[in-house]
């Protein structure tokens, strides 16, 4: 692991200077960066386990550990913070209702060791594959399918209490627009708060379970279960491979950008880092990982890249699941909350799915990318599901598909008809 140097006076960073991963400021300021990367990330992780029924305290724990493996796994060269990933829920909800969360958490396991075995290619080979494979055209569309897809569990909850949903809505895109920089950035946590209250004042909200906890305590823990019977439920969980690959080499390319370096040569280590995290915390019962989007957002706001402080946010999760007493305090969310942050940050995933598109400035005008992405988020919108014998394909693994085969196929076509470049007016 490498040893942090000081940087400057370790107080004040210059408006045209950063600090560079293997750079730091002085500790109690480097606790404090560390803190601000727990309060960013802390909104959208405890959120997933809310959301599948998993141990939020677990999955705490998992994302701290995870994060301290993915720092040295990538020799402290890349920051990221690993918290609990949105793409898995679609599936673990369908594996949970159908297998129980033993089986949700061996598809967990399953992604994850295929994560991690592309990662250990990609480190030796490159990500030239990837690009092919999946360009820009066909990674947005996965990405935005699996957001999107999720829209009936965002309306479900809302339904089951409509006012506080709204105003938790309300709070979350009013926050994003009424503050500047951190507090800006942490428009969901704060609709979370903002939505928990109102439910506190109008009584939905019980607290008998936080009376008994214990403020320290290990968290639950689950084993996972393997039989072929769920092999269905498996292969639900693949589409899920191919959206952390998109946003990890994203999350990769952003990191790269700020601190004007090519870290590209780390996406093999990333992957697998990522990979081998989320296999632990499937193990153990805790919610899968991805690298965050939030936490890139902390860094270019303060310009602090320091992966100190990511080891100060990894530890702090760690605690924080070794608390029993704040692990209840999660569970007491009700679904009118989560109906007004998930109408949000579902539609917000699906939006990080277009904007890829955006930023590699695809070209709609052409009838491959046109068809490629209608017909994929048509079947994961709408839910598309294909029944073969015991075999069931749901709009997520159909949308995938579709993306990857209608994009390549429509492609070798269009090269061998000389069609390719044409235009649809």
């Amino acid at each position: 692991m490498a040893i942090w140097k000081l940087h400057g006076d370790g107080k004040t960073v210059p408006s045209q200077e950063i600090v560079l991963p293997e750079e730091r400021l002085s500790w109690p300021r480097t606790i404090g960066f560390g803190v601000q990367h727990v309060v960013a990330m802390f909104g959208a992780t405890f959120l997933v386990p809310l959301i599948t029924g998993f141990p939020t305290s677990t999955t705490l724990l998992f994302s701290g550990v995870g994060t301290l493996l993915f720092l040295l796994i990538t020799a402290n060269r890349l920051p990221s913070y690993l918290g609990s990933s949105f793409a898995f829920i679609a599936p673990i909800g369908a594996a949970t209702a159908a297998g129980g969360r033993g089986s949700a958490l061996a598809g967990v396991i399953i992604v994850g060791v295929l994560l991690a075995i592309v990662g250990a290619i990609v480190h030796f080979s490159g990500t030239r594959w990837i690009d092919v494979l999946m360009p820009p055209i066909v990674s947005g569309a996965i990405v935005a399918l699996i957001g999107f897809n999720l829209a009936p569990a965002a309306r479900d909850n809302f339904a089951k209490s409509p006012g506080i949903a709204l105003i938790t809505l309300l709070a979350v895109i009013l926050a994003a627009v009424l503050f500047k920089g951190f507090l800006g950035r942490l428009s969901i946590v704060i609709g979370v708060v903002v939505g928990y209250i109102a439910a506190v004042i109008a009584g939905e909200v019980k607290f008998d379970e936080v009376a008994k906890a214990p403020w320290v305590g290990l968290p639950e823990f689950t084993t996972p279960s393997f039989t072929l019977d769920h092999l269905p439920l498996y292969l639900a969980f693949l589409p899920v491979v191919l959206a952390l690959i998109a946003e990890n080499v994203g999350h990769i390319r952003g990191v790269g950008q700020l601190t004007k370096r090519d870290l590209s040569p780390l996406t093999g280590r990333a992957l697998f880092a990522d990979g081998v995290a989320s296999i632990l915390a499937g193990i153990g019962g805790g919610s899968p990982t991805t690298t965050y989007g939030e936490n890139i957002g902390v860094m270019a706001a303060t310009r602090v890249f320091s992966t100190a402080a990511y080891w100060v946010a990894g530890i702090a999760a760690i605690l924080l699941g070794l608390s029993p007493k704040i692990g209840a305090v999660i569970n007491t969310v009700p679904p009118g909350v989560l109906g007004g942050v998930t109408t949000a940050l579902y539609g917000l995933i699906g939006i990080i799915g277009v904007r890829i598109w955006v930023e590699n400035k695809v070209d709609f005008s052409l009838p491959k990318n046109q068809l490629t992405a209608g017909v994929a988020l048509i079947m994961g919108i709408a839910n598309f599901t294909l029944v073969s014998g015991d075999m069931q394909f749901t709009g997520i693994i159909l949308g995938t598909v579709a993306a990857i085969v209608v994009y390549h196929v429509m492609s070798l076509i269009g090269r061998a008809r000389g069609t390719e470049s044409e235009r649809l007016t």
